[in-house]
């Protein structure tokens, strides 16, 4: 996944480095607003892009003292960081420059310079969002891609997704407006344009930020990887039940799974051991993501009790 992952930030990061420049040369000859708005937005995921490497680099810091459980949650914070960046910068700046384009509006000059660095950009972009949707596809099989971001514990490449698709949306409502503009000679268009552009750009920043919240104060793994694990858990001899299973992601391949459980009352304390081992082993081979595994023994009527006060 963390070579996905970086291939599709590495893709998203050429293609809209490429295009921001694009679009501000645009910008500084024609005069557009919308054209200036798709500039910051390029800029912006230029930036959110090298957020998403530093987050990757820094999970890979091997747990300390401080951290025992590693730095794998870096990867949430910098993306809900990116959601954030997105929010103030991007939508903020694109807004404020189409209300005052709005107020003030101005002609376009030279307006073949925008039809050209748009079209440009619509290559650029469709190139990134081609590489993260792949990726995606590898990852979430036959689900729908809305399920897919709502359960995907990898917030790197479904971020890229969601901003190649506003920046693809965007570069349309760009075209759109500044074609009106020109056609009927009503340079308020542009500004409204811009406008859109930031309606846009707070409509992903947001999607993102709850997505990213989710992850950043601890989601449990899917339904699918649990019910296999007390498949496995109830398959074992030594097992009378299962009283609790507890898990949550502690990085897009990292799992800390706690498991509570009523060993069989003839067990002595060696096949105990064997039996904990075992599940251990087990498990893990299932579910190479699964770092840390935590189990207990203890009886239904204790745990249910416990539960009670």
């Amino acid at each position: 996944m963390a070579s996905g992952s970086k291939k599709v930030i590495y893709a998203a990061l050429i293609g809209n480095f490429l295009i921001a420049v694009s679009k501000f040369t645009a910008a500084a000859v024609t005069g557009s607003s919308a054209m200036l708005s798709e500039g910051i937005h390029s800029l912006v995921d230029t930036g959110n892009q090298t957020l998403m490497l530093l987050g990757l680099s820094r999970a890979k810091k091997q747990p300390d003292k401080l951290h025992p459980f590693g730095y794998g949650m870096e990867v949430y914070f910098w993306s809900f960081m990116v959601a954030i960046l997105i929010f103030a910068l991007g939508s903020g700046i694109s807004f404020y420059e189409g209300i005052h384009a709005i107020q003030s509006p101005t002609a376009i000059k030279n307006p073949n310079w925008n039809y050209a660095i748009l079209s440009l950009g619509l290559i650029f972009e469709g190139w990134a969002w081609s590489v993260a949707y792949r990726e995606f596809r590898k990852v979430i099989g036959q689900q729908s891609l809305w399920r897919a971001i709502k359960r995907s514990k990898d917030p790197t490449i479904f971020t890229v997704l969601l901003e190649d698709t506003a920046a693809m949306l965007g570069l349309l409502i760009a075209l759109v407006g500044i074609s009106i503009a020109q056609y009927y000679d009503a340079p308020v268009f542009d500004g409204i344009a811009s406008v859109l552009i930031g309606i846009l750009l707070a409509s992903v920043a947001i999607i993102l930020s709850i997505e990213c919240k989710g992850l950043l104060i601890g989601e449990s793994a899917s339904i699918e990887v649990t019910g296999k694990i007390e498949n496995i858990i109830k398959s074992d001899p030594g097992i009378l039940a299962v009283n609790e299973t507890l898990t949550m992601h502690l990085g897009p391949d990292d799992i800390l799974l706690n498991i509570s459980v009523d060993f069989k009352e003839e067990m002595g304390a060696n096949e105990v051991e064997a039996s904990t081992s075992r599940l251990e082993r087990l498990i893990k081979a299932e579910f190479p993501q699964i770092r840390r595994i935590f189990i207990e023994a203890q009886s239904i009527a204790g745990h249910r009790q416990n539960l009670a006060t």
